[in-house]
């Protein structure tokens, strides 16, 4: 087919006019422009909504992962922390038993250290106790150990040091629950009640003695308190009796110490 002369300016003049034409307006209102904008909108909404919903619908077995990653870390940072203050905790522990093993044993008695040098001593199943040699040039000259008393709070734990002649060296209350301003005079700290026991053993105190006075014994109870008075002495006399009876094996020289001393 024949070219029309100058046809091409005229093609190129309408594609400029249809370039320029400016949106028709649909039906509802909304220009051929706005309609072409909203796709893009659209697909904006659909992206949120999609990651919305990615969000809000994570897995079981996801959130189980992350629940158990903070656990993990969390008892790593407490096993941690544990770890850093283990040595100086059981050393506070050591320096205290010290300082109370030095109440009912005078340091005189002995050139050891008697929580290093400790032992168990086991007479029967349910009747064993860690026995505190005070040592002296290869000889005990004494022992402490615990025991226990039950009062009127609960139990009274109690540390007594007795000679290798079975006379008390000392007694202290470690731990007890008894009524405050009443009960809790059995502490050194609060009165001289318990300092009493220094210096008496089987020997020369009669049975018969080992009581509070309102039983007919020789010590006295707190006024509004007998309960509490009654178990200290009642254990502390179980306490010389159990000396009593394995004062052979209790005075022997524990074995670590004369392997290491032949």
């Amino acid at each position: 087919m024949a070219r029309i002369p100058g046809s091409s300016f005229y093609e190129k003049l309408s594609r400029r006019l249809v370039r320029r034409r400016p949106p028709k307006a649909s039906d509802d209102g909304n220009s051929e422009a706005e309609a072409l904008v909203e796709p893009d909108g659209a697909a904006d909404a659909a992206a949120s909504a999609t990651a919305a919903g990615e969000h809000g619908t994570r897995s079981p077995l996801y959130l189980a992962a992350l629940l158990g990653g903070f656990a993990l870390i969390g008892a790593a940072l407490l096993a941690t922390g544990f770890a850093t203050t283990e040595d100086a905790i059981e050393q506070r522990h050591k320096e205290d038993l010290q300082a109370s093993l030095s109440m009912v044993m005078p340091e005189d008695l002995h050139d050891n250290d008697p929580v290093v040098d400790a032992w168990k001593f086991s007479a029967t199943d349910d009747n064993s106790r860690m026995i505190y040699p005070a040592i002296r040039d290869g000889e005990v000259t004494a022992v402490a150990y615990r025991v226990t008393g039950q009062g009127y709070g609960g139990a009274i734990l109690i540390l007594m040091g007795v000679a290798a002649d079975g006379e008390l060296l000392g007694v202290r209350v470690l731990q007890h629950a008894e009524t405050p301003g009443l009960g809790d005079k059995i502490e050194a700290e609060k009165s001289a009640w318990i300092e009493k026991f220094s210096g008496l053993s089987f020997g020369n105190t009669p049975e018969d003695d080992w009581r509070v006075k309102k039983d007919g014994g020789r010590f006295d109870q707190f006024s509004g308190a007998t309960i509490t008075p009654r178990a200290v002495v009642k254990a502390v006399r179980e306490g010389l009796e159990f000396f009593a009876s394995y004062r052979d094996a209790l005075t022997a020289l524990p074995k670590r110490t004369s392997e290491a001393n032949p």
